[in-house]
C-alpha cells in the first residue's frame, strides 16, 4: 500500500505482467443547456449535503442531463467502463466525452476558450504540475467518501483529489523487438532505430513528462533535476531511435509504433488485455531501480456548465465499484488502503494486479513544477 504522497528517489523491485478487463467506448454528443433547477445551489456545492443530499444531487443533475468530460480514452484506466457505468446508473444524463486523446493543458485550454458555453468541460482528470499552475480554474468540492482518501492525497479545501496511479514503463511489441529490454539504455541500441515513442509533448502532456522524469530516474538524475532525462531523450534522437508520433492503441496494434513509454495501466491495455483492438506481442516493463508514478487528480471546473452532474460524477469516481474499475486496469486507486480495510475491494482483481507498491518516486508539486520550466526551455532544443 502506498502510506506516503511523495518518495523521492525510492528503489523497487520491478514490474509485472497482469490481466486487465477490456473497455467498453464512451459515448460522445453535443452538451445541452443547464438547468436552472438548484443550478445556483449546485454551482456553489462543497458537498452534497449543501443541495440537499445525494437524492436532492441526483435530481438536479438530471435536471441537467448532461455532463462534459475530457481526455479520457476509453481504453485509459478503464474509463470506457467507468463512463458507461455512469450513464447506466444514471440513464438521464449523457455523457459528452471530448478531446479523448488530449493533454492536460489541452483540457486548461479547453476550459478557458469555452468559458460560458454549455461544451467546456465539466471535470478534469488532470496531471499536477498543470493542476498547480491554475487552481483558480477548479472549484472546492468534498465526496461522500472525503474520509477514505488519505490526507496527503488531497487538498484540505477539497479543491483537487488524487484518483489513480501507475508506474512509468516501457511497452514493446516481442514480435519486433526479441529480447526484452533490461535498463533504460538499451533503448539507444541499434534494435531500436526508429521505433521509440511517447505520449505526445512532453512540455503540454504530464504522461510524456513522466517519460521524461523516468529517463532522468534512470539515468542518475532526480526528482530535483530532471536534466538527465532531457539528455538522454537528445541522446535517444541523436540514435535515430526517437519517433516523432503520438502513440495510440491503434498505432501499437499495427506495429507502426512498437515501442512506447507511458504509464504501465496504459501499456497493459494495449496489449492482450485490448482483446481484438490490442496486439497480442505487446509486452510491459517497469526497470528496476528508481520507479515513477505519478497519480492524476480530480477536480470540478469552476465554470462548470453541469455543476450538479460534475459533483455526481466525482462522487461516481470515488465509490468503491469505479475504484474498483481502476484497479482492473492495474491503476491503483486512491481508496486503496479504504477498500481493504473495508473489505470493499475486489480481492480477485487485487491478487491478479498485484499489490500497489510499497515505494516509489513521485515529483512533489514544486519539483514538477521547477521540471516544466526545464523542460519548457530545453526539450526543443534537445531533440531538434
Amino acid at each position: 500500500m502506498i502510506s506516503k504522497r511523495y518518495f523521492a528517489g525510492v528503489a523497487i523491485a520491478a514490474a509485472v505482467a497482469v490481466s486487465l478487463t477490456a473497455c467498453a467506448g464512451s459515448n460522445s454528443g453535443t452538451a445541452g443547456s443547464t438547468s436552472s433547477v438548484n443550478a445556483k445551489t449546485a454551482k456553489t456545492a462543497t458537498s452534497a449535503k449543501d443541495v440537499g443530499g445525494m437524492d436532492a444531487l441526483v435530481k438536479a443533475a438530471n435536471a441537467e442531463g448532461q455532463l462534459n468530460v475530457i481526455t479520457l480514452p476509453p481504453s485509459w484506466a478503464n474509463y470506457g467502463k467507468i463512463i458507461a457505468g455512469f450513464e447506466k446508473k444514471y440513464p438521464k444524463i449523457t455523457i459528452n466525452s471530448a478531446n479523448p486523446d488530449g493533454s492536460s493543458a489541452d483540457e486548461v485550454a479547453a476550459a478557458k476558450a469555452q468559458k460560458g458555453q454549455t461544451t467546456a468541460p465539466d471535470v478534469f482528470d488532470i496531471g499536477t504540475a498543470v493542476l498547480q499552475q491554475n487552481l483558480d480554474l477548479v472549484a472546492p468540492y468534498k465526496v461522500a467518501n472525503w474520509a477514505d482518501i488519505p490526507t496527503d492525497f488531497k487538498d484540505a479545501d477539497g479543491k483537487w483529489y488524487y484518483d489513480y496511479t501507475g508506474l512509468m514503463s516501457v511497452g514493446y511489441d516481442s514480435s519486433v523487438i526479441k529480447t526484452a529490454p533490461k535498463k533504460i539504455d538499451d533503448l539507444l541500441g541499434s534494435a531500436y532505430k526508429g521505433k521509440v515513442s511517447i505520449k505526445g509533448d512532453p512540455t503540454q502532456a504530464n504522461e510524456a513528462a513522466s517519460a521524461v522524469y523516468m529517463a532522468a530516474l534512470q539515468s542518475g538524475g532526480s526528482a530535483e533535476d530532471i536534466q538527465q532525462g532531457i539528455d538522454f531523450f537528445g541522446k535517444l534522437k541523436g540514435a535515430g531511435n526517437f519517433q516523432a508520433v503520438t502513440p495510440t492503441q491503434a498505432t501499437v496494434a499495427s506495429g507502426e509504433t512498437p515501442v512506447v513509454i507511458q504509464w504501465s495501466y496504459n501499456n497493459l491495455a494495449w496489449g492482450k488485455a485490448g482483446g481484438a483492438s490490442g496486439n497480442a506481442n505487446f509486452t510491459t516493463v517497469v526497470f528496476p531501480g528508481t520507479a515513477l508514478g505519478s497519480y492524476y487528480n480530480q477536480a470540478i471546473n469552476v465554470d462548470a456548465p453541469h455543476p450538479a452532474a460534475a459533483r455526481l460524477w466525482e462522487e461516481w469516481i470515488y465509490s468503491p465499484e469505479v475504484q474498483n474499475l481502476y484497479l482492473a486496469s492495474g491503476a491503483y486507486p486512491a481508496t486503496l488502503t479504504a477498500m481493504q480495510d473495508n473489505k470493499k475491494v475486489d480481492t480477485k482483481v487485487l491478487e491478479s494486479v498485484g499489490a500497489a507498491p510499497k515505494d516509489f518516486a513521485q515529483l512533489t508539486a514544486d519539483q514538477a513544477t521547477k521540471a516544466a520550466t526545464l523542460l519548457t526551455s530545453k526539450w526543443a532544443a534537445a531533440i531538434g
